[in-house]
């Protein structure tokens, strides 16, 4: 038996996915992106006025940006075009701008819609610029990468741009419940799921992903009965059958979540970029955000490496800005650079322990009157009180040092960075000793 013969008037939907069947008539059947389509937002008003910018729609993949385009066109009086940035050039680019100026010589508003803007090229973008520019066509670009670098700073500038977020599990339970009883082919099965964190974890907040997985199962399922079944249960293991793929148990909002990170962290801070390699692998197989693996990274070399390896900080940012540059898939394997480096470089806390040690002092009551010699003098009434006066400036003394009190007159100057005996931090404590002999540590 197939889900799809149950009668002949079907024919037509057999050809159709089921995430192209669910997809919203309405912006108020749209599940999601509530900072853009909620009370008062940005599209909402430009849909209630009918009266639309040009537009550049940025995010991941199944999150409405085609959705937002298709809606424009509907509830617009528009002419509507549309190409996909993969398989046109500047030719029908041109071909549509041409047919859009007859349109507008009638009176007749036109709309370009884009898929995959980002894949068009720096020739391909500027054919765009005089007719979005002069009104000859509303744009609507789509588009998985940052447009920032992706689209042509003319081009984004005659652009709004508006970044459609992942759905949360909430949003995708959501739109698989109003598949399963609103579809005109599901909605003839009472369908239960038993599992839906299995499905809410492999779409990673994708719509499509999680509508594909619920079609995929529902037909398995139904093909596979040895009789004509009107109710029945999709359990986790369907969902692996049908999609051939197994995922860890974790729960980017519970126990698993923090649990994996501290190992993840713990296996770095640890020098150990195997163990640090598998808590990643098994965050990223489990559906984690690559960006927040790449944050807490970033937060790591400063905390925990520090000055015993300054570059370690500039590549966890470069990483950080490749995974944004980048996505999924490919941006793992920067994550994975970035995990052997950090994990094999020298260590050193003192930094961030130095910043606890002040905030402890500040946070107990020490002064924080600044010295006049400290203070910045910008007008004339500033330099009479002494503002600035009797300052050393350190270049003009040999190895441009002087020793200086730079704490408030009334406390003792102390202590708090103590580095470390390892890398570029040996070389900073030996430095240090070297100019402040006064200070009791180094004495």
């Amino acid at each position: 038996m197939d889900i799809f013969d149950s009668s002949e008037n079907l024919q037509l939907q057999k050809t159709r996915p089921l995430a192209e069947r669910m997809r919203p008539n309405t912006l108020d059947d749209v599940v999601g992106q509530s900072h853009l389509v909620g009370e008062g937002s940005p599209l909402r008003i430009f849909f209630q006025s009918g009266n639309f910018p040009s537009i550049i729609l940025w995010g991941p993949p199944g999150v409405g940006k085609t959705t937002f385009a298709q809606l424009i066109a509907n509830i617009a009086n528009y002419t509507f075009f549309q190409l996909s940035a993969i398989d046109a050039g500047v030719k029908e680019v041109r071909a549509i701008i041409a047919s859009a100026q007859n349109q507008n010589f009638k009176g007749k508003q036109c709309l370009l819609f884009i898929d995959e803007i980002h894949r068009f090229n720096k020739s391909q973008q500027d054919a765009l610029l005089k007719a979005v520019e002069k009104g000859i066509v509303i744009l609507i670009g789509a588009t998985t990468e940052n447009p920032s670098f992706e689209v042509n700073a003319a081009l984004l500038s005659r652009c709004q741009v508006y970044h459609l977020k992942l759905l949360g599990d909430d949003e995708i339970v959501k739109i698989i419940d109003n598949a399963i009883k609103t579809d005109y082919l599901l909605k003839q099965y009472e369908i239960t799921i038993e599992d839906y964190d299995f499905i809410c974890k492999l779409s990673g907040g994708d719509a499509r992903a999680a509508l594909n997985a619920l079609e995929l199962a529902t037909k398995l399922y139904i093909n596979n009965a040895d009789r004509d079944i009107r109710s029945f249960i999709l359990t986790h293991s369907d969902f692996e059958k049908a999609l051939q793929q197994k995922t860890a148990q974790y729960d980017k909002a519970g126990e698993s979540h923090y649990d994996t990170i501290s190992a993840f962290i713990k296996s770095l801070r640890g020098s150990d970029p195997d163990a640090a390699m598998y808590w990643m692998a098994k965050m990223l197989d489990a559906g984690e955000d690559p960006k927040f693996i790449a944050r807490r990274m970033v937060i790591f070399a400063s905390e925990d490496i520090g000055n015993a390896d300054p570059f370690a900080l500039s590549l966890a940012i470069s990483v950080f800005n490749a995974v944004q540059l980048i996505g999924m898939p490919e941006c793992r394997i920067n994550l994975a650079q970035g995990v052997t480096y950090l994990a094999s470089c020298a260590k050193s806390n003192a930094s961030y322990m130095a910043l606890e040690a002040a905030m402890a002092d500040i946070r107990g009551g020490s002064s924080l009157f600044v010295p006049l010699h400290l203070r910045n003098a910008p007008t004339k009434l500033m330099k009479e009180e002494g503002y600035g006066s009797e300052y050393k400036y350190p270049h003009n003394f040999e190895n441009h040092f002087v020793s200086e009190n730079y704490f408030p007159p009334d406390i003792e100057p102390k202590v708090y960075y103590y580095p470390g005996e390892f890398g570029k931090e040996k070389v900073f404590g030996d430095r240090l000793k070297f100019f402040w002999k006064n200070k009791k540590h180094y004495e």
